[in-house]
């Protein structure tokens, strides 16, 4: 694997080599002070560049940065003529494990661009023209504190959306409860706890995509509940999963109400764990004749 002193000397040669590349700027987690370091770390690179079009009409000069297991190219389009595409990304991952997300940038959105992210450092400028920047901070990325109507809408959009999982757990639709567990209850589970760790942070602090730092945060029996969430497709442990992060939440949520000042909703968290717990005892053995033949016929 390319050491990081070889990808930089490689990325800055070429700049320095092509006079369409005026500038190279840098972002993302290698100029973030807070993240731990590792061999898995991208590139995050911006050229900022005099002529967009040249560049695009022939992709062949990015093999300079080694040969790719695999590329993207995002922005990629026929039906925009290359001169008026105003942004391009190659995201390349290599055989030697290195990655560069390269982006390109007319030089004349450089200030836009030097505005967008607080991770932004400049690595070259040959006309001396980018804008003098401060060093680069995770700050635009900490938690931010919930307003009360942000707060019980997410409450509010938890409960509503637990119903479709019960739902979807009595028809035996699996793959329907799993999307509504992982991809509208999780997230607002997860809204949650960062604006838990926010509190006891003072909200200095970012959980990372996708919460990847949280457990840093969490106590260590908060931590294990929320493994406890990620369940396996046995129907008993998917409802086994659903009412601990009921469990989770709820905690949380007064944890924050209380630390804001904010009214939790005690009769919706109630009302609908009830109802859920209606629904698991229900029992298949309710379902209708129909549903019931083709069980059946399913599994003969």
């Amino acid at each position: 694997m390319r050491t990081e002193q070889e990808m930089f000397q490689l990325i800055l040669q070429v700049a320095a080599n092509d006079e369409r590349i005026r500038a190279v700027g840098m972002n993302g987690s290698r100029t973030n002070p807070n993240v731990p370091k590792d061999i898995f770390q991208d590139y995050d690179i911006v050229y900022l560049v005099t002529d967009m079009a040249s560049l695009l009409t022939d992709h062949d000069w990015i093999n300079v940065f080694g040969e790719r297991i695999i590329i993207q190219m995002p922005d990629a389009t026929h039906n925009i003529a290359v001169d008026s595409i105003e942004r391009f990304a190659y995201l390349m991952l290599f055989m030697d494990g290195n990655r560069i997300d390269l982006t390109l940038i007319p030089i004349e959105k450089r200030y836009e661009y030097c505005e967008e992210d607080t991770l932004t450092t400049i690595l070259l400028d040959k006309d001396n023209s980018m804008p003098s920047l401060p060093s680069p901070t995770d700050k635009d990325y900490h938690v931010k504190p919930p307003t009360e109507i942000e707060f019980l809408n997410c409450c509010n959009e938890f409960w509503w959306v637990s119903t479709y999982i019960a739902k979807g757990l009595w028809r035996r639709e699996i793959l329907y409860a799993f999307d509504h567990l992982n991809f509208y209850v999780r997230p607002m589970l997860l809204k949650m706890l960062s604006w838990q760790v926010g509190i006891d942070t003072n909200f200095t602090i970012s959980i990372g995509k996708n919460g990847k730092y949280l457990k840093s945060f969490l106590t260590n029996e908060q931590w294990k509940k929320l493994l406890c969430t990620y369940p396996d497709g046995n129907d008993e442990n998917i409802w086994n999963s659903l009412f601990q992060m009921f469990q989770l939440f709820r905690s949380t949520a007064q944890y924050v109400a209380g630390n804001f000042n904010f009214s939790y909703n005690f009769s919706e968290d109630k009302r609908v764990t009830d109802y859920v717990h209606y629904v698991q005892k229900l029992g298949y053995e309710n379902l209708n004749p129909a549903f019931l033949q083709v069980e059946n016929n399913n599994n003969s």
